[in-house]
């Protein structure tokens, strides 16, 4: 799950540029403790029995580990003066435990300082996360 920390400036990109893939094991330590850490309590995020009686195959990731980590990889790929102006995320099949989530992302739009990425996060079942995120960098003499 490393990757390398962009130094991208809104001059450099370009509709069409595509950002390097993040894959990110899911361990289920990863989905119970990023869960309880953003304080989800819901007992599907961390219970596996409880989560099989509601009807999972396991404990799975919860959106919003999913958001962050989505801004993460926009970030990393943007650099430490990018900053995320809004992230839109619609979840499909869920995360599960021993599985790996593979994000990628292409720039879709370029307009008044703005960039939209459209990302897509999926696993061995199918799409987990689909949606944009804007992203914004600093007018160049306010570095």
């Amino acid at each position: 799950m490393t990757a390398t920390v962009g130094t991208t400036t809104y001059d450099a990109v370009t509709v069409g540029d595509r950002l390097p893939e993040l894959v990110i094991p899911l361990t289920r330590t990863l989905i119970v403790a990023t869960a309880l850490a953003a304080r989800d309590f819901q007992d599907v995020h961390h219970d596996p029995a409880l989560a099989v009686a509601r009807g999972s195959t396991d404990v799975f990731m919860n959106i919003l580990t999913t958001n962050g980590l989505v801004g993460r990889f926009v970030t990393d790929w943007a650099g430490t003066h990018a900053s995320l102006r809004r992230i839109a995320v619609r979840l499909g099949v869920p995360n599960y435990p021993g599985d790996e989530m593979t994000l990628t992302g292409e720039v879709v739009a370029k307009d008044d300082g703005l960039v939209t990425v459209k990302i897509r996060g999926a696993n061995s079942l199918g799409d987990h996360a689909t949606g944009t995120v804007v992203v914004a960098w600093p007018a160049r003499g306010d570095l």
